[in-house]
C-alpha cells in the first residue's frame, strides 16, 4: 500500500456552470459553444507536513482555507465563458457586448479541461499563497461530465513551464478570470 507523504490533506468540492469552446480542431464537437456542469475538487496540504494545532486538533479550520476559493468559484467561474485568449468571440464580447466581457474565462490556448485546470490550480496556490498559512494545493480535478475528468497534480516548477509568465490572471489571488 502506498503513503502519502502528508499526514493530513483538506479536500474541498464546489459546482460550478459553465459554457466553452475549442477552436484547435482536435474536438471539433466542441467547436460549437457548449456548457457544463462541473465540479472541482481540491486536495490541499501543508508545505511542512505540520501536525495538528494542539490547540485546535485541526491542521487548519476548513473556513479559512476554502473561503476564497469558493468565493473566486462562486462569482467569477459560475456561468462564464471559457475562451481561448485568440478566440474571435472575444473581439465579438470587446465591441458588442462589453458589459459581458467580466464573465470570459480566457486561457492560452483552447479552455480544455486539462488547460483550465493547470489554470485554477495556480489561481488556488496564489490564494493560498496570500493566505500566508504555508498551505500547498496537491491534487486538482475537474469532472466535466459524469464519465469524464481530469486530474492536475503539477507542482510549481510545472505549472511556471506549461503557463505563459507574467501578471496573468492565474498567477494572482485576486478575483479576476481574464487580463481584459
Amino acid at each position: 500500500m502506498t503513503t502519502s507523504k502528508h499526514d493530513f490533506t483538506l479536500r474541498f468540492s464546489r459546482r460550478y456552470s459553465m459554457a466553452h469552446r475549442l477552436t484547435s480542431g482536435a474536438a471539433p464537437a466542441c467547436s460549437v459553444p457548449h456548457g457544463h456542469d462541473e465540479v472541482v475538487t481540491v486536495e490541499i496540504v501543508h508545505a511542512d507536513n505540520a501536525p495538528l494545532d494542539p490547540a485546535t486538533n485541526m491542521l487548519v479550520e476548513f473556513d479559512v482555507a476554502k473561503r476564497r476559493w469558493f468565493e473566486w468559484i462562486d462569482r467569477a467561474v459560475d456561468h462564464s465563458f471559457h475562451l481561448n485568449a485568440e478566440d474571435p468571440l472575444v473581439s465579438y464580447f470587446r465591441t458588442q457586448e462589453p458589459n459581458l466581457v467580466s464573465r470570459l474565462l480566457l486561457t492560452p490556448g483552447d479552455p480544455t479541461t486539462e488547460m483550465r485546470a493547470l489554470c485554477f490550480k495556480s489561481k488556488l496556490q496564489n490564494i493560498l499563497d496570500a493566505g500566508q498559512r504555508n498551505l500547498v494545493c496537491q491534487r486538482l480535478t475537474i469532472q466535466e461530465t459524469p464519465t469524464n475528468a481530469v486530474v492536475c497534480e503539477a507542482d510549481r516548477s510545472t505549472m511556471e513551464r506549461l503557463l505563459p509568465a507574467g501578471s496573468f490572471w492565474w498567477h494572482r489571488p485576486d478575483p479576476s478570470i481574464n487580463d481584459l
